[in-house]
């Protein structure tokens, strides 16, 4: 069988004896990721941009019509790394440069190296949420899409809160457990065509576990997992550190369904429990505020901006998580003996979620892309580029947006007859099974409705 049908096999196929081991069939993928001075050129291309986009807003023009940081932060790298979940998973988070500040720091020894409280660990994910909540709010009603200025203290702020943990705790310990964009990218991982997994069977009788801690002259995991330890998809950041630390050849790239890890975790996640049912309460508060309905209300209330959309985005959350406990109890099943409480519509709306996601973005983008040479004519003086505006019509866009949600509406009812037709076969009643479909269909109507 050649390697190309392997590979569209293990994307269809739910059993997981079909993955295919890309480090295998392309042994190049392994040697360039196990080859650290790689990894240090995309840190550094990475970085550099970084720096570039700081340097631009800070001293560049105030207006967003005369600088490109704020379309080429929110227009083009967010889409890139929004579209990267699909297909790498975390590997964005092994390059950003949030955290350079910080490892360099600790490699200065500038760090207090204390253990990371049990309270964080605990409850970490309840602040990554609020602290994606701020963000949203902020890039909505503050405006920070538009300011060059916001943009800059906006990445700024990401770097101090990296930079601080740095210096308290071991590791990228800010990625590991605060990072609102290390969680979000997190929780759509699960969503990646591609898994990094160890090969057990190697790493049984192992006693060294470099891959977690590192060796002399080898630097261990940098979320202090270690690849014996990844089970999912959350927090490896597919950075490749354990490859040159491990003297078992463990490591794995896999090709997979990429509805397999949540057919098997079932809504375990407690990441996921919370980021899905905001993303999606705030994409349609988001989508909403862009329609005309939205100034109607506005007026007719008589709220400002500011307070209308923050009732909207808490009253999304709460809709959604609703619809998850409705549809929990519609389920009948939400506790298993072996790996104890689940919540079975999670796992249901990921793909509708982060399908969402991707929309949002895209109008951003494709909004904006006609404007991006001409911004970057006023701001460099280059007037050939000025006159080299365009504009994307409205109508292809918004079939492309109807097209995306449909498919992440297809995949959620795919995982829940799996669900259905396997682990929990004639354990849901077939008109509970109904109300399901219908739920997940009538959240579909409800984001065509405030796309459209």
């Amino acid at each position: 069988m050649s390697w190309w049908t392997r590979a569209l096999r293990s994307l269809i196929s739910a059993d997981e004896r079909d993955r295919l081991d890309l480090f295998r069939v392309f042994p190049s993928i392994r040697r360039f990721l196990a080859a650290r001075h790689n990894y240090a050129y995309m840190r550094i291309a990475s970085d550099l941009l970084f720096i570039i986009i700081l340097l631009l807003g800070i001293f560049g023009p105030r207006n967003p019509e005369h600088n490109v940081v704020v379309f080429l932060s929110w227009g083009v790298i967010w889409p890139i790394i929004v579209l990267s979940w699909f297909f790498v998973g975390r590997m964005w988070c092994g390059i950003c440069p949030f955290p350079g500040l910080g490892v360099f720091l600790q490699n200065k020894g500038w760090t207090l190296n204390r253990p990371v409280p049990r309270i964080l660990q605990k409850y970490g994910v309840y602040s990554s949420v609020f602290l994606l909540a701020l963000i949203i709010w902020t890039e909505v009603v503050g405006g920070l899409d538009r300011s060059p200025l916001g943009t800059t203290f906006f990445l700024l702020a990401i770097v101090f809160g990296a930079s601080l943990l740095s210096v308290l705790f071991p590791g990228q310990a800010w990625c590991r457990h605060l990072c609102p964009l290390g969680r979000i990218s997190g929780a759509a991982a699960t969503l990646a065509i591609t898994e990094f997994r160890p090969d057990h069977d190697k790493c049984r009788g192992c006693t060294t576990f470099a891959c977690k801690k590192g060796e002399p002259g080898k630097r261990g995991c940098p979320v202090y997992l270690g690849a014996f330890n990844v089970q999912n998809n959350l927090h490896c950041l597919v950075c490749g550190h354990c490859l040159p630390a491990c003297d078992r050849d463990s490591p794995q790239l896999l090709l997979r369904n990429p509805y397999s890890e949540l057919i098997r975790n079932k809504g375990r996640y407690i990441t996921c429990s919370y980021i899905v049912p905001f993303l999606i309460g705030s994409q349609l508060a988001r989508f909403f505020r862009e329609t005309p309905s939205y100034a109607q209300l506005q007026q007719s209330l008589g709220f400002s901006d500011a307070v209308l959309f923050s009732i909207l985005l808490v009253l999304g959350f709460a809709a959604v998580i609703g619809v998850i406990n409705y549809g929990a109890k519609l389920f009948g099943v939400t506790e298993d003996p072996m790996f104890g409480r689940f919540s079975p519509l999670v796992p249901i709306l990921i793909p509708l979620a982060f399908c969402g996601e991707l929309v949002y973005r895209m109008h951003y983008f494709t909004a904006g892309i006609g404007d991006f040479l001409p911004t970057a004519g006023r701001q460099f003086g280059l007037l050939l580029l000025e006159k080299m505006q365009f504009t994307i019509p409205d109508l292809p866009v918004q079939i492309l947006a109807a097209v995306f949600m449909l498919n992440g509406t297809i995949a959620g009812l795919y995982i829940l007859w799996q669900f259905c037709l396997k682990d929990f076969a004639g354990m849901v009643k077939f008109s509970n099974f109904l109300g399901i479909n219908v739920l997940i269909i009538l959240l579909l109507v409800a984001y065509l409705a405030v796309i459209f």
